[in-house]
């Protein structure tokens, strides 16, 4: 699942591009009609009300996910914080 990758600033883009390309398919709108992301992103906003974009819940799910292995006491743990006994 998304929530172990690391969030890099390409992966980040690639979510935003693949959000906006989904928006363009529902709305029917080509590229060649010349309609920019916020044009796009207002529509979407009439069409289905308020919501949260595809990075923000990554974000948050990512942070969740975190808070639930920091709790833990598994492997996952272990592997995410680093902590394993003895020196190098």
């Amino acid at each position: 699942a998304f929530e172990s990758w690391t969030l890099t600033a390409e992966l980040q883009r690639r979510i935003k591009t693949m959000e906006m390309r989904c928006y363009r398919k529902i709305l029917h709108i080509s590229y060649k009609h010349h309609v920019t992301n916020e044009e796009a992103r207002a529509k979407i906003q009439q069409a289905i009300g308020p919501h949260e974009d595809i990075l923000t819940i990554v974000k948050r799910r990512k942070l969740q996910w975190y808070g639930h292995v920091s709790r833990s006491s598994g492997l996952a743990k272990t592997i995410l914080q680093g902590t394993v006994k003895g020196g190098r």
